[in-house]
């Protein structure tokens, strides 16, 4: 990865597209961010294998093949509109790096590339394109978040990136000390509001949520932060979910979780959830 200095938390960013219009928001953002703390852009397009079933009989026995004719007229299209990102990120002063990559899942690609680029945070879309190209679809992300070697920022459709108000998920985990240690980081980078939010899920869970956030508290003030601060009660994602939008968060930040098999979904399911219901972005901070 690259050095990461005070004044730029994420020097080089890896954008993901899968050249739907759905994508284009995530990648606007990630320029905003990118024009904003000085970090290059590497804009990935991943292009998967189809098998071309149109071109043989139905009837026939053979087995599917790959479509190379289609195949190149698709990673042509992707070049072109890449190269367009490229000339409209020079207007506002941002350096992107365009890159296409074949295979046999977007998945791959998408991790294939991070581990050559060794991005400081990957940007992806919540949801993505359903026809033959989808690329960033629910499982692709999560499979991206559990294995990237690096932190990942999911974005809804049409919601602008802002690191003005930070609201930081804690459960007092090793995860969740991650994702409290870069929330500290961004915040007195970037200069933003941070709130800290412990769910307790019943009545008798308050003392222990109390005792998560009084240790947030603690640690934001040896580091000269004002730390607001909720304990919403109710199932974990709910309660983040709406203590941002009752504190109108700009961005969320959780830890990830552990592996639970070779390639499925590789975080816990509070985070799947508040990543699906949020209506900002989410970021996933990676245990080091």
């Amino acid at each position: 990865m690259s050095a990461v200095s005070p004044a730029n938390p994420f020097p080089k960013i890896l954008v993901c597209t899968d050249g739907s219009p759905d994508s284009e928001g995530v990648i606007t953002a990630a320029l905003h961010l990118a024009k904003a703390t000085g970090s290059t852009v590497v804009l990935l397009e991943v292009i998967f294998y189809l098998a071309g079933y149109e071109l043989q009989a139905p009837d026939t026995l053979a087995p599917p093949m790959v479509n190379l004719e289609l195949m190149q007229i698709m990673e042509s299209a992707a070049r072109e509109r890449l190269e367009n990102w490229k000339t409209e990120a020079a207007r506002e002063g941002v350096t992107l790096k365009p890159r296409v990559r074949t295979g046999a899942s977007a998945y791959d690609g998408i991790l294939e590339e991070a581990g050559e680029t060794q991005p400081d945070l990957i940007i992806m879309g919540r949801h993505g394109y359903t026809g033959l190209t989808r690329l960033l679809v629910g499982s692709v992300t999560a499979r991206v978040i559990g294995h990237s070697p690096c932190h990942v920022l999911v974005a809804p459709r049409g919601v602008a990136l802002s690191f003005e108000r930070l609201l930081i998920a804690s459960d007092g985990s090793p995860f969740s000390e991650a994702a409290w240690n870069e929330a500290l980081s961004l915040a007195k980078t970037m200069g933003s509001a941070l709130i800290g939010v412990a769910v307790a899920a019943s009545d008798r869970d308050i003392p222990a949520a109390t005792e998560v956030v009084r240790h947030l508290e603690a640690a934001a003030s040896q580091q000269g932060i004002t730390l607001d601060t909720m304990i919403p009660l109710g199932r974990p994602e709910e309660g983040i979910v709406k203590a941002a939008e009752f504190k109108q968060a700009s961005l969320i930040i959780v830890g990830s979780h552990g592996r639970t098999g070779l390639k499925r979904l590789l975080m816990g399911s509070v985070v799947e959830r508040v990543i699906g219901h949020a209506k900002c972005p989410v970021l996933v901070v990676k245990k080091k």
